[in-house]
């Protein structure tokens, strides 16, 4: 049942995003919180709301250096902005860099990426809607949006924060009086389970979900030459910028070097311009620090000579907008001091009307499960093809003029979701890539096939992710020749659990597609046995086995079976179930006795004949058992064409450890065979839709 309940709720989901539900206009509530109803209630009954779903309790702080009764967490309690100042403001003056200081939570990489935020009004207030305060129906209760995994989330908070020695214990802003940051972290560690679940990150990762938009990472001592251009259409159009130094070992951490830069700690890229520095252009870089007082005392620092060599005005223009831990340095030094930028560019959605260039984006949501559909990397080859497949079709070059390739500029980003939320359980990051494959002639144009073991073995991938990496996403930009690709999203090794998300960004016009087989069955035609087709012997052991009554009941079905079964040393079975045998009984059933005759008793024994057959060719090892992903090819080879969402439900089913006994072999093709004659019967007119009432429907699923 719990299967059940977990299909129908994927099924209401896919109906909802259907529906336009998950986008920034519609976004989806978390835990079912409505903020406008929240708050009504709460303004009519006069007590300020409280938060059930996050409650001002020590599990909500962490599970680990902050989990309840730690040192860090001792003496903690939670205040209301009104408590902790005399008249406590959201938003003062718009949201500046000033207003995110560093608290006593390793979520630089989160602070970073809210400071870039503040750049931008119009990405900022699809995170930090308008009309909240303290003052206009105040009710103690907020709630900001965040891009999860394919949608819009918007999520309901308290506003009692943590307080350690009368201090915010983690973000605050500069002058103290203004809390839109702080509530913000909140509603972020909401999402992802406390506020430890933040602890670590890339900057990336909190940019991806304030904008919806996609990342790039850049090396910088392997920089690419026009890496300056690529930073100022950044810039321009609005993308996000954090950079960072690497850490070479754990003494490194937050290690403040000789110029007062931060190694393993994320910054924002603020700004980029030209001076006129002693005869020659200097490319200078604008870059912020989100703990505000640490800064760069290198060439370009505040109060360094250099800026006593440009014009007075121009050294004005530059540093009247300049923000607390915010500094210039060179370019070229830039790229000395720190190891890695990370850029968020934007999608159409989040760009201004006018923007002259933007992706067009594609976006799948899929999932790896153990047995069905999480084959491991290449290197594993025969679980390889269980993979979910993705067919790209790039249909117009690039028009760069100075570029003779002809190629398609694309970038394919792989996501795996909620991975901060089971932290808690001890687990983390899968180590994800893809690989991508050119799509053979003969199966160019189809959508319905699912490219099998065979296809991998003989052919080599065109390109692939640069590496398999244990980051929430990992991207690449790429370019191949106009045509029809397959790409295979998967985890290093096989049988890792997680559901992903899959996009696709194109500069030019493209489609893509989900490659998986159609639902299809053949089945056996039964045609007319009569009593007198059935063989003498066949008829007497009928007779032996049924009784006087020359039926044969659920309970007489099972013993013949287990006695059967028993004599075929080579298959491991656990004999069959009473309910199996009542799928049985009721799938020959044909006059409603709950029994089977002699003719229905020789039709299903000519079934589990040729069943065995299938079982025996497909066990492969000759173990007794067949492996989940052996089972697809059987099944298919038994006439039953399924997808990977009905493959990874049969899988959870039947399987135990990935294996597949032979009683539950049968038990499922029983369950198939008996599903689909059903919907054929009701599918009189062959439509592909079959339509039951309430009575019915239950009928089938009580009887199933």
């Amino acid at each position: 049942m719990e299967i059940f309940g977990g299909m129908s709720a994927r099924i209401h989901r896919e109906r909802l995003h259907a529906e336009g539900v998950g986008s920034n206009e519609r976004a989806l509530q978390i835990f079912s919180q409505d903020y406008e109803a929240l708050k009504q209630e709460s303004l009519e009954s006069g007590r300020l709301f409280e938060d059930s779903c996050f409650p001002a309790q020590p599990p909500s702080l962490g599970f680990k250096e902050l989990a309840p009764h730690s040192s860090k967490t001792r003496g903690v309690t939670w205040k209301r902005p009104t408590e902790l100042t005399e008249s406590p403001q959201f938003i003062v003056g718009g949201a500046t860099r000033t207003d995110i200081c560093q608290g006593a939570l390793g979520d630089c990489w989160l602070l970073a990426a809210i400071a870039s935020l503040t750049l931008n009004e119009k990405l900022l207030h699809r995170v930090v809607p308008h009309g909240q305060s303290f003052t206009d129906d105040y009710a103690g209760i907020f709630h900001f949006q965040f891009w999860q995994f394919g949608e819009w989330v918007d999520v309901v908070i308290d506003d009692r924060l943590p307080v350690k020695d009368g201090e915010l214990m983690f973000v605050h802003s500069a002058e103290g009086s203004e809390f839109w940051s702080a509530l913000l972290e909140k509603a972020y560690a909401k999402l992802n389970g406390s506020y430890e679940a933040l602890s670590g990150g890339s900057t990336t990762e909190g940019f991806e979900d304030f904008t919806g938009g996609v990342a790039e990472m850049y090396e910088l001592r392997k920089a690419p030459r026009d890496l300056h251009r690529i930073i100022a259409k950044a810039l321009e159009r609005g993308s996000l910028l954090g950079c960072s130094i690497d850490i070479t070992s754990a003494f490194d951490m937050e290690a403040i070097t000789f110029k007062k830069l931060v190694k393993g700690h994320a910054y924002s890229v603020t700004g980029l311009t030209e001076v006129n520095f002693r005869g020659n252009r200097e490319r200078l870089i604008r870059v912020r620090n989100p703990w505000g007082q640490v800064e760069w005392t290198g060439a370009w620092s505040d109060n360094s000579s250099e800026w006593n060599a440009i014009d007075p005005a121009e050294k004005e223009e530059m540093n009247s907008k300049m923000e607390d831990g915010e500094f210039w340095m060179s370019f070229q030094e830039f790229k000395r001091q720190f190891s890695r930028l990370e850029i968020c560019n934007l999608t159409p959605d989040a760009l201004n009307d006018d923007s002259l260039s933007y992706w067009n984006t594609i976006k799948f949501e899929g999932g790896w499960r153990r047995g069905s559909t999480a084959g491991g990397c290449r290197n594993h080859a025969n679980t390889f093809w269980i993979n979910p497949q993705y067919k790209i079709t790039l249909l117009e070059e690039d028009d760069d003029p100075e570029d003779d390739e002809k190629a398609c500029s694309f970038l394919v980003a792989l996501m795996q979701k909620d991975r901060r939320r089971y932290r808690k359980q001890g687990q983390d990051m899968h180590t994800i890539g893809f690989a991508i494959y050119e799509v053979p002639e003969e199966f160019q144009g189809c959508q319905s096939v699912h490219l099998k073991k065979d296809f991998f073995l003989r052919h080599s991938s065109c390109a692939r992710s640069e590496t398999f990496i244990n980051l929430r996403e990992v991207s690449s930009r790429l370019r191949l020749p106009p045509g029809e690709y397959l790409i295979v999203p998967s985890t290093f090794e096989p049988g890792k659990e997680a559901d992903f998300v899959l996009r696709v960004f194109t500069e030019k016009q493209s489609e893509t597609q989900e490659m998986d087989d159609d639902v299809s069955f053949i089945l056996d035609e039964e045609g007319e046995i009569t009593e007198q087709d059935i063989d003498a012997s066949f008829r007497a052991m009928f007779a032996q086995l049924s009784g006087e009554d020359m039926q044969i009941s659920v309970h007489e079905l099972r013993t013949i079976l287990n006695r059967v079964v028993g004599k075929h040393r080579d298959l491991k079975t656990d004999g069959f179930s009473l309910e199996a045998c009542r799928c049985m009984v009721a799938l020959m059933d044909k006059d409603g006795s709950a029994r089977l005759g002699l003719v229905e008793f020789q039709i299903l024994w000519n079934k589990i004949r040729k069943w065995l057959g299938i079982f025996r060719q497909f066990d492969l090892d000759k173990s007794g058992t067949m492996s989940s992903y052996e089972m697809r090819l059987a099944l298919e080879s038994a006439g039953f064409k399924l997808n990977n969402k009905l493959n990874q439900v049969l899988v959870a089913r039947y399987a135990d450890q990935e294996m597949i006994d032979f009683d539950n072999f049968i038990c499922c093709l029983v369950k198939l065979e008996a599903m689909f004659r059903t919907f054929q019967q009701l599918d009189r007119d062959g439509t592909g839709l079959a339509e039951l009432n309430l009575s019915e429907w239950l009928y089938l699923t009580m009887c199933g």
